[in-house]
């Protein structure tokens, strides 16, 4: 059998009842484009997540305060609230961690803010000279914190621009004004650029003052809440991550145990938070695919009628020297191109729903070419498994019995 009559006889096959063959394909439609609109919400949110993680800095290490636990394994209930580092610690290893690019120690507090009338209840973050830099903040507008001002115990402040907004409205010149934190006026000398983000650790929603002045002003104690270590490279993440540790250890005279501090490798928050995105991407897929399984049962459910309705025609067929290869191929054939055009839809289905999240969730779903491939071969293999069968019963039949049928 020549190619071009194989693919018009399946052609007049199919059409031969259109709404039976495009609903048979609207099941592959929506299997196929619920799981490529799946995978790039996965992808899209998996991205997200790490370039929320990497926009905090490059090759980071985050120490805390609290019981040591693995990343992910959970948290002491006081964790972030204690108070086991102090600036000493920071000093320790700025001064004995030579492999360390830069070290910066950092206060955390929520407070009250007012200025002009307005008030806003913000992150206020007390950092020293090399904090912006360790941390990946860019400045704006203004100057940001200097050395000779965290010798000083200067009151002044940098602020995120949303803090900006809600305190002297929506692109305003807020440097040279002064706003009051806990009853202290501070001067506003920059405004950080926008980096974007949601919740306590939006970093466009905080304001920073020197890490002295939080100290004696706004906490009266010497503790910090975190201390910021960059690597020069990633790796020495790794073996700066052991050093440290060790070091603290050894200054609070306890052992891995007892240990009142973590230490967060950055790269082993961005793996965890990979493998959890990656396992829920599968989940979603895996959901997603189960529409697929049910849009080859009809692709199955379909042809089988098609071989019922078209029995005397593969009777003839033959009578005439068809061989069973030739109707095999025949209903193989017309079960792949059912499977082939839903693929295709729903590529082009999957890819419409990614735009619309993307639009309208504020997730960028990314679509990938390696999805693609899988639903095209996917949809290929649902047309010859699911159509294996209705074309082998064709290539079977009695050629007699076959023209004896009504």
């Amino acid at each position: 059998m020549k190619l071009n009559d194989l693919f018009e006889e399946s052609y007049v096959a199919l059409t031969a009842n259109k709404i039976r063959t495009g609903l048979t394909i609207l099941g592959i439609v929506i299997g196929i484009g619920s799981v490529i609109a799946m995978v790039a919400i996965g992808q899209g949110s998996k991205n997200s997540i790490q370039a929320s993680i990497q926009s905090i800095g490059s090759n980071l290490l985050i120490i805390t305060p609290g019981v040591q636990r693995n990343f992910g394994a959970g948290v002491s209930a006081g964790r972030g609230s204690a108070q086991t580092l102090t600036q000493a610690d920071s000093d320790a290893i700025k001064a004995q961690i030579t492999q360390a690019k830069a070290v910066a120690p950092s206060v955390s507090a929520r407070s009250q803010v007012t200025a002009k009338g307005t008030n806003s209840n913000t992150s206020i973050t007390g950092i020293d000279d090399s904090y912006f830099a360790v941390r990946n903040l860019s400045i704006d507008a203004g100057t940001s914190i200097t050395a000779e001002q965290v010798a000083s115990d200067a009151k002044v402040a940098v602020l995120g621009p949303t803090t900006r907004d809600d305190l002297f409205g929506a692109g305003a010149n807020a440097v040279g004004q002064s706003i009051k934190i806990k009853q202290i006026i501070f001067k506003v000398i920059g405004v950080t650029v926008a980096k974007g983000g949601s919740g306590f650790n939006n970093q466009d929603d905080a304001i920073y003052v020197p890490i002295s002045t939080a100290q004696h002003f706004l906490t009266g104690a010497s503790y910090v809440s975190q201390i910021s270590v960059q690597a020069n490279n990633a790796g020495d993440m790794s073996a700066i991550q052991q050093e440290i540790t060790d070091l603290l250890l050894q200054r609070h005279k306890l052992t891995a145990a007892t240990a009142d501090f973590t230490v967060l490798n950055q790269s082993d928050i961005v793996n965890a938070a990979s493998g959890v995105t990656n396992t829920l991407t599968m989940l979603l897929a895996s959901i997603a695919g189960i529409s697929l399984v049910v849009g080859g049962i009809g692709i199955m459910n379909m042809m089988l009628t098609t071989v019922t309705e078209r029995t005397r025609e593969i009777g003839l067929r033959k009578a005439i020297g068809a061989t069973r290869s030739n109707i095999n191929l025949q209903f193989l054939t017309e079960a792949v191109i059912l499977t082939f055009t839903g693929g295709v839809l729903g590529i082009i289905l999957g890819w419409i729903l990614s735009l619309i999240v993307t639009k309208f969730a504020g997730i960028a779903a990314a679509v990938s070419l390696s999805s693609v491939i899988l639903a095209f071969g996917v949809s290929a293999a649902i047309g010859l498994i699911f159509g294996y069968y209705p074309a082998r019963r064709a290539s079977r039949l009695n050629p007699i019995e076959a023209l004896r049928f009504e």
